[in-house]
């Protein structure tokens, strides 16, 4: 346990303990913050912004409005994938799995930064949709919130599959072919057999892009003009240097984090058990 533990510390637990340190410490405008000082001014700070509804309000609630839409439709798109491999044999599934893997493979602001010539207004959608006459004027849909959307969804996508389809490659199939015997149909199958033993893979990617998307920096930065919690943290610090605000800020969003993974695991365990009693 010695390495494991080690790496816990060095990678998480004493990068978290800096962070909180600097935010319950004074700001300087000659280093990080004032050695030996102790202060909640940063805390003060945050909240006293939320709770009047200014800015710090609105770059949260966008942080996590990204994260709650981008999570909703990665988990349906990689609940659907998952399922196809699993059912898909031989070189159909090589390719399968293969087109997951393939994106991680690029460099992460390359793959996202690709969504600009796709989405722009003289992109490459734009001009099909204009073509097949779907389309009077092009849209603009980068820089835009779906822009954002469509980068992180690309983003987290192949974890999700990956987290979703490793619980369905363990899954008995026999117990899908029972039912069918019993008289459930396909969908039926799919809902009442399927998915409550896929009910932790979804859990873990579910997990894995809300975490992800709330904190996201590369496609908010690349494919949109507003303001997230992560590119906020980046201009305290560069900008400002405001080092104690951004702690606290992270600090804060972190908890928050916290709050709706929590929710995430009581509502899909919820929906787990119902499927169970179904």
């Amino acid at each position: 346990m010695a390495p494991l533990i080690a790496f816990e510390l060095l990678v998480f637990v004493i990068p978290f303990a800096t962070l909180l340190r600097i935010s319950v410490a004074a700001p300087s405008s000659e280093g990080v913050y004032a050695e030996g000082t102790w202060s909640l001014e940063a805390y003060s700070e945050v909240f006293g912004d939320v709770l009047a509804g200014g800015l710090l309000l609105e770059i949260v609630g966008y942080s996590f409005l990204i994260g709650t839409v981008v999570t909703i439709v990665t988990v349906v798109i990689a609940l659907f994938y998952a399922y196809a491999i699993r059912r898909s044999s031989g070189l159909v599934k090589s390719l399968l799995l293969f087109s997951v893997v393939l994106p991680l493979l690029t460099t992460l602001v390359i793959r996202t930064y690709a969504f600009t010539p796709l989405l722009s207004p003289t992109g490459t959608l734009n001009e099909l949709l204009l073509s097949v006459g779907l389309l009077s004027e092009p849209i603009q849909f980068v820089p835009n919130t779906v822009g954002a959307v469509v980068g992180q969804v690309y983003i987290v996508l192949p974890y999700a599959v990956l987290a979703i389809y490793s619980v369905l490659a363990t899954m008995d199939w026999d117990v899908v072919e029972a039912a069918r015997d019993l008289g459930a149909s396909r969908p039926r199958a799919v809902v009442e057999v399927v998915l409550p033993q896929a009910m932790p893979g979804i859990i873990v990617a579910s997990v894995i892009s809300f975490a992800w998307s709330v904190g996201a920096y590369a496609a908010p930065g690349l494919l949109s003009d507003d303001l997230t919690f992560a590119i906020y943290v980046e201009q305290l610090i560069l900008g400002d240097l405001r080092y104690p605000t951004a702690a606290a800020l992270s600090v804060v969003t972190m908890v928050l984090m916290l709050v709706g993974i929590g929710i995430i695991f009581a509502v899909l365990d919820r929906f787990g058990g119902e499927f169970d009693l179904a």
